[in-house]
């Protein structure tokens, strides 16, 4: 596996690569759900890249950059031990400079949900994606593959729509959700939960799998769903409960296959975030 840093050395072996690439970029604090898009671009490609950069960016004034778990040794070992070709992990210099230009997320779908509680967030997501499809795509005119998970729904959304507004030459795979054994859906945050609070933090996908029930019993009002939602989920700081379909309009009523149920709260000082397309 060979470790990158910079920018230009990395554009430079990219132009001595042949056959398909695949990307997954990541902020690392590797789980096993890193690790699930890093074996099916394993699986879908002659080439894996993984890029490894805690993208200051999204973060916006009074978050957690600098607490974000950073596991740099770790992290090279699980990307060595799935057969990671290259990996990218850039310095902040590399990648920015002191006078940017600016990406911005679209006006609606860009400022709801995620977007309405830390406005901006996407703008940042948005800058760093573009770059480092820039790079990855560097003089090579056939497409590769990216790889991002769906539980960052609105995330995957919103790159999607980047990749078809500004004409990318990509193909956005998505990959389903990882969860623990207990049900609570794989984050890099999750670290900062302690034994309770992680009890307490499982009602978020109870309470979605409740959802899922009801659906399949076709309740698919969307006040029927969010109450039951809300009761089983009491104990925990809920910042909202949102029924949209798959390009992120909000809907009444659930839409059999073209519909995204997702949560947001906080357990403790923790915010987590998860979903489920239905």
């Amino acid at each position: 596996m060979l470790v990158v840093n910079l920018v230009e050395e990395l554009k430079e072996k990219i132009k001595e690569l042949n056959g398909s690439i695949g990307f997954v970029p990541t902020m690392g604090a590797l789980h096993e759900g890193h690790l699930s898009l890093i074996k099916k671009a394993r699986d879908e490609n002659d080439i894996v890249i993984v890029s490894i950069f805690v993208n200051p960016t999204q973060f916006l004034e009074g978050e957690d950059l600098d607490k974000y778990p950073r596991r740099e040794k770790a992290d090279k070992k699980i990307c060595k031990l799935a057969n990671v070709d290259i990996l990218f992990m850039p310095t902040i210099n590399s990648i920015y400079n002191r006078d940017e230009l600016r990406i911005e997320a679209p006006a609606i779908r860009g400022f709801i949900l995620e977007g309405a509680k830390r406005a901006g967030h996407f703008d940042g997501v948005l800058q760093i994606v573009m770059k480092l499809f820039n790079i990855v795509s560097f003089n090579k005119p056939e497409k590769f593959r990216a790889y991002f998970g769906k539980k960052d729904a609105q995330q995957l959304t919103l790159i999607t729509q980047m990749v078809k507004d500004y004409f990318i030459n990509v193909e956005i795979i998505p990959c389903d959700i990882i969860r623990d054994s207990d049900g609570l859906a794989l984050s890099s945050r999750n670290v900062y939960l302690t034994k309770d609070e992680r009890l307490k933090a499982l009602s978020i996908s109870r309470s979605l799998k409740r959802a899922s029930k009801l659906v399949m019993q076709n309740i698919l009002d969307k006040k029927s769903i969010e109450k039951e939602m809300r009761e089983i989920m009491r104990d925990i700081e809920i910042e909202y409960i949102a029924i949209v379909d798959r390009e992120f309009n909000s809907i009444d009523k659930i839409e059999l296959k073209n519909s995204i149920l997702l949560v947001a709260g906080k357990v403790g000082n923790t915010r987590l975030i998860d979903n489920i397309w239905i």
